[in-house]
């Protein structure tokens, strides 16, 4: 046994080992602080004595022991790598605060946060009780209600607005329990002490003509719930748990409360209905009171809790009630308040006065598979963000803990501190998941906010604080490389949104870079700027390797870079880059491995004098210089022929400049296609050394001064092509232009597809176009944000039908205009950059919004978000559906008959008149002219004269309709009489002609005809005969 001395030597050893340990960690977050603030000045290398997380936690172990805890370490590393200024206590590594505000300081800043407390909402009650306490929530997200019962009798329905909908005071002397809503019987159930209140929250009139109650009871109501089933129209089950420990099941049926009454009977009043005469079941489950009870779906179950040590969760079916069956029972010390079921987890988390969350799997009982600890006092509710898998627990002392199920980790904690201490207590909490909001009551609703709910909706996206110029993507490392106008480089991570490294001033102060590409491996990155100058880096380190200076001669205005692409070449270390200049000049860079700067290999002949002279094929010549003939590109120049001088006759003003070019070096192709201001594309075979004029528009070489100069212009060009390794057969090589006048061209020698995209809006000009590896997806940006893709897969396969060149959707992205599109494959996801300095995230398939480059939340690329909005964007996606074979064919209609006026001159009505005996009414529709020039309606072919607009006091539908000029209806003169006059003519003229002779029988005639043609038409006895008396 140890005496005191050495006793008291251990531990002044121990004291001395552990005051080195923090001397030895106070050096390591000094460093890991100079590492952070070094990193976001974008001055840091990285070397061997990086710190990173794993390093960091592998030093921290080391000083202290494993009985450190790893989400402690990582909460601590994370505060300092977000604010390396802030102060930190070595206390804090061990999960130890000083106070609860300690606590919440030690978390992230407060963009990080779960819950934005900032941005509560909190709404007083209705109903004017004082001294009044919510004491249910119930969230139908059918509906998109709000149901809220206070303890003294007032239910109150609020929409999603938080306005009232409907409010009822019940005349209980009992205070409410517990409430939930009937699906099938559409009313809302509440219990009282003593009673059960089924309230039909629709009816018109008082609102206590409306409700029914339901008594006696056996014993004191606590909780009530609802079970599901949709099987069973008009008809609810309700699970009722009291304070002897019973948990009852009630059936409600549409017949009981009189909800089948005709129209004709009065409203039903409020009236007491005898509990006896309901279907119910009772059994006995726990020895205390029942302090709630839910019914879970996806397990099939019901779960009731109680205070009970014993009994304290039960969870089985609901047959065990009608039986003495033994029950899934799981056992807690001091019983369980609260219960909640996470469905993706599939665990149910207990909580009550031990202050102790267990989580249990539905089918083992006997011990629960994980703890969480933190709180100080009963935790009295529970609820989960199914999306997020965190679990909220509510503690007596209004304490809230927000927990990760997946790690068991601690995210946040937070208090609601605006009460006063005689505030009452949270009774009653929810968590909406439609519009991620936590919603507690108590004698106020308070609205807690997800984070992410207040950045995507309420924030601006800003991501540089410029505009940005440029915008790459890595393919190899996953990375996103965005430049701004202010020339600082990001490299972003796709993966989280988080910012990896920056460069500031790459080209020098004051010089605006202004395009940017990285090579086919991902190592290398190449700017170019302003002045003209071009840099190759390292992309893993951000080091420069190469520069291309600048002339002495160069004016920075006809120098200045738009666009730059690398050329695949064969040998290792060797660089070769096609660059565009501002006064429309394209040169071959060249970067060697034995040379330290980059040179200016050959330019691009002028061919514009020569297709003026309306020349489209023009023949080039390889030059003999023994430094470019082994190129991947060669060096051509124009042959003899077309270098004479030839004098234009085109106006100066006419611009032709080069705007933009593409590359395809693949398969033995080796092409460049190259788009000017006033639209003409070009095509350079290098293979067979000829240049080919593909498109020129037909006021290319004319001035008018009355247009836009820039209309023709082409800002983006793109080759469509799909190798052997991705297509089952080989497919040509097509161009892909966007012009503009906001249309797309794809051509080989001839156009194959012009395109104008659909969007809510008229034709918009397109700045920027993309296509994935596989050539499968078309992706294009406009002047306005707009964001359009279209699916090409099959139409590249000869023939180029039109049919397979889709449009699948198009969305507003930005409020201004898109700078470049970026589809990537394997997350299907679409990144966008604009003017207005933020990068966004898309969803591909419906174009959700998923978050932007330098928020402070990870991206969540890979589950379906949900659908929200910029705050700066109000339009809704546009999808184009492709109509269904089965709908195809059109429903044929059948028209009515209408009097056809041609017709009716070419018959003769006389001969009708004694074609047969007399007819019968009812067969005049076979016998009679009138009937006989019936005819389906002839289709109009000309367009109908407008005459003026209609009357605005007609109001906002009517008065906005046209009036047409119309010719006038068809007359109906010269009808015979049809029906029983017409039958005693006729017979009158046959018995004239018997008796008088030929005089008679004239002078009938010609009174029958001059009756018959009356303009007076009578069709009614003909189709309604006379009743006789």
């Amino acid at each position: 046994m140890e005496n005191p001395e050495e006793r008291k030597l251990s531990s002044t050893t121990e004291t001395s080992n552990f005051t080195a340990a923090l001397k030895e960690f106070e050096k390591l977050v000094e460093l890991t602080a100079i590492q952070k603030k070094e990193e976001r000045l974008g001055l840091y290398v990285k070397n061997e004595d990086t710190i990173d997380y794993e390093k960091f936690y592998d030093s921290v172990l080391e000083l202290f022991g494993p009985e450190i805890k790893s989400q402690d370490v990582k909460s601590f590393y994370r505060k300092l790598s977000n604010n390396p200024d802030a102060s930190v206590d070595w206390c804090e590594i061990f999960g130890y605060f000083l106070s609860e505000e300690d606590a919440l300081a030690s978390q992230l800043d407060e963009e990080n946060l779960v819950f934005l407390i900032s941005r509560k909402q909190r709404f007083p009650l209705s109903g004017g009780r004082k001294r009044d306490v919510v004491k249910c929530l119930v969230k139908i997200p059918q509906l998109n209600f709000l149901i809220i019962a206070t303890q003294k009798g007032s239910i109150t329905v609020f929409n999603s607005k938080m306005r009232v909908q409907a409010n009822i005071n019940v005349t209980d002397t009992s205070w409410i329990t517990g409430c939930d809503y009937l699906p099938q019987l559409k009313r809302i159930v509440a219990v009282t002490e003593r009673t059960i209140i089924i309230w039909d929250y629709k009816a018109q009139g008082s609102s206590q003509d409306s409700c029914f109650v339901i008594k006696p009871v056996d014993h004191c109501l606590l909780c009530v719930c609802v079970v599901p089933m949709t099987d069973r129209l008009g008809r609810d089950d309700i699970l009722m748990g009291d304070d002897g420990g019973f948990v009852n099941k009630f059936t409600l049926s549409s017949d009981d409360f009189g909800l089948r009454q005709s129209k004709h009977k009065r409203k039903a009043q409020s009236q007491i209905l005898d509990s006896k005469n309901f279907k119910s079941v009772k059994r006995k489950l726990h020895n205390d009171w029942v302090m709630k009870i839910n019914y879970i779906q996806p397990l099939h179950s019901f779960g009731s809790c109680s205070l009970d040590s014993t009994h304290s969760f039960v969870l089985d079916s609901l047959k065990r009630l009608g039986d003495n069956t033994p029950v899934r029972e799981f056992s807690m010390p001091r019983g369980a308040n609260t219960f909640v079921y996470c469905i993706r987890a599939n665990v149910i988390v207990t909580g009550g006065d031990d202050k102790i969350l267990r989580l249990w799997h539905p089918n083992i009982s006997t011990k629960p598979v994980g703890k969480l600890v933190g709180h100080m006092f009963s935790i009295t509710e529970l609820v989960t963000n199914e999306k997020d898998q965190h679990v909220i627990s509510l503690s007596s002392a209004k304490v809230f803990r927000v927990w990760d199920i997946q790690t068991l980790s601690l995210l946040q904690v937070f208090h609601d501190s605006q009460g006063g201490p005689g505030d009452m207590q949270i009774y009653a909490m929810i968590f909406d998941q439609n519009h991620g909001v936590l919603i507690t009551g108590s004698s106020v609703i308070d609205m807690y906010p997800l984070t992410r709910m207040i950045q995507d909706t309420k924030q601006i996206p800003h991501s540089h604080d410029r505009d940005i110029n440029v915008m790459v993507y890595n393919r190899t490392f996953h990375q996103l490389l965005t430049i701004c106008s202010e020339s600082i480089i990001k490299v972003w991570e796709l993966e989280t949104g988080h910012q990896i490294y920056q460069i500031f001033d790459p080209h020098g102060s004051n010089v605006e870079v202004t395009t940017a590409a990285i090579d086919k491996s991902g190592f290398v990155l190449a700017t170019g700027a302003y002045t003209g100058t071009v840099k190759l880096w390292d992309f893993g380190s951000g080091q420069e390797m190469k520069m291309l200076f600048e002339g002495k001669d160069w004016k920075e205005d006809d120098h200045c870079l738009s666009q730059i692409a690398f050329v695949t070449t064969d040998k290792k270390n060797h660089y070769l880059l096609l660059a565009l200049e501002f006064n429309g000049k394209i040169k071959l860079v060249q970067g060697k491995e034995e040379d330290p700067i980059l040179a200016v290999v050959w330019e691009l002949p002028e061919i514009m004098p020569i297709l003026i002279q309306g020349k489209h094929v023009i023949h080039l010549a390889v030059t003999s210089n023994p430094k470019t003939m082994n190129l991947t590109i060669p060096e051509v120049e124009l042959t003899p022929e077309d270098r004479k001088p030839v004098v234009l006759n085109i106006s100066p003003g006419i611009s032709m400049e080069v705007t933009c070019f593409d590359v395809l070096i693949k398969e033995g192709y080796n092409l460049i296609a190259t788009a000017t201001v006033n639209g003409i594309i070009v095509l350079w075979n290098f293979e067979m050394s000829i240049a080919t004029q593909l498109h020129i528009p037909e006021d290319a070489f004319n001035l008018n001064l009355d247009l836009d100069p820039t209309r023709l212009k082409i800002n983006a060009i793109l080759f469509l092509f799909r190798s052997k390794e991705y297509a089952r057969k080989m497919s040509q090589d097509s161009v892909s232009s966007s012009a503009q006048s906001g249309g797309l061209q794809s051509s080989k020698g001839k156009l194959l597809k012009d395109v104008l995209p659909f969007t809510k809006h008229s034709a918009i000009s397109l700045t920027t176009l993309y296509t994935d590896i596989y050539a499968r997806v078309l992706l294009a940006g406009n002047m306005e944000g707009h964001v359009i893709l279209w699916t090409i897969g099959s139409f590249l396969d000869p023939p180029h039908e039109e049919k397979k060149f889709k449009q699948q959707i198009a969305w507003r992205g930005h409020a201004l205009k898109i700078v470049n599109v970026i589809y990537v494959e394997d997350k299907q996801v679409v990144l966008t950059c604009s003017v207005d300095g933020s990068i966004r995230v898309w969803h591909a398939r419906n174009g959700h919004y998923c978050g932007y480059f330098g928020q402070r939340r990870k991206f969540e690329l890979n589950q379906v978000s949900d659908f929200i909005l910029p705050c700066d964007v109000t339009e809704r996606p546009v999808e184009v559906r492709e109509e269904s074979k089965y709908t195809e064919k059109k429903q044929k209609y059948e028209y009515p008959l209408i009097f056809d006026r041609n017709k009716w001159r070419k018959m003769s009505s006389f001969s009708l008149l004694f074609r047969r005996p007399t007819p019968k009414p009812f067969d005049v529709n076979q016998e009679f002219k009138f009937f006989k020039t019936l005819s389906s309606p002839k289709i109009r072919r000309t367009v109908l004269e407008r005459s003026q607009t209609g009357n605005k006091e007609a109001g906002v539908i009517f008065g906005a309709l046209h009036i047409y000029r119309v010719p006038s209806p068809t007359s109906l003169r010269f009808l015979p009489l049809i029906g029983a006059d017409a039958h005693k003519e006729s017979s009158e003229n046959f018995q004239g002609k018997k008796k008088g002779g030929r005089v008679q029988h004239t002078q009938g005639r010609r009174r029958s005809l001059r009756r018959s043609l009356a303009p007076g038409v009578n069709l009614i006895s003909a189709f309604f005969p006379a009743i006789q008396k």
